[in-house]
């Protein structure tokens, strides 16, 4: 009788986590963009990590200092790319940024030095 009731729940268990990983999979993904560098972000791009595959997302300009926005970024995976350009012409990287781990990204200032820089995802 023990036997029993492990042999019935285990194939019950496995088609309802397959049933909810299906239910998720084809899911939006969103991430905050919290804008702590000094200078505003003007254009956002996005692609799945490292696909170079940057496709630009509309985005309202997001304030030096503080702005935020929600951002939806895609339907597939849990990590991308995203390229912004701030105001003053430089541009950051962030790579593979993984949304199902967090749901906020806090933009960091640029080194003065660069009018570039490749920022690692969180």
């Amino acid at each position: 009788m023990n036997l029993i009731r492990p042999v019935l729940i285990c194939p019950l268990l496995a088609v309802s986590l397959c049933a909810a990983a299906h239910a998720h999979a084809g899911e939006a993904r969103y991430l905050g963009l919290l804008n702590r560098a000094h200078d505003s972000v003007v254009a956002l791009e996005v692609a799945p990590a490292g696909s170079d595959a940057f496709v630009a997302r509309p985005i309202e300009v997001l304030a030096g200092g503080g702005g935020s926005s929600m951002v939806r970024l895609g339907e597939q995976g849990c990590r991308f790319d995203l390229r912004m350009t701030f105001g003053n012409g430089r541009r950051a990287v962030y790579h593979a940024v993984d949304v199902c781990r967090g749901d906020t990204l806090a933009i960091q200032p640029l080194p003065r030095s660069r009018t570039s820089a490749s920022v690692a995802g969180r």
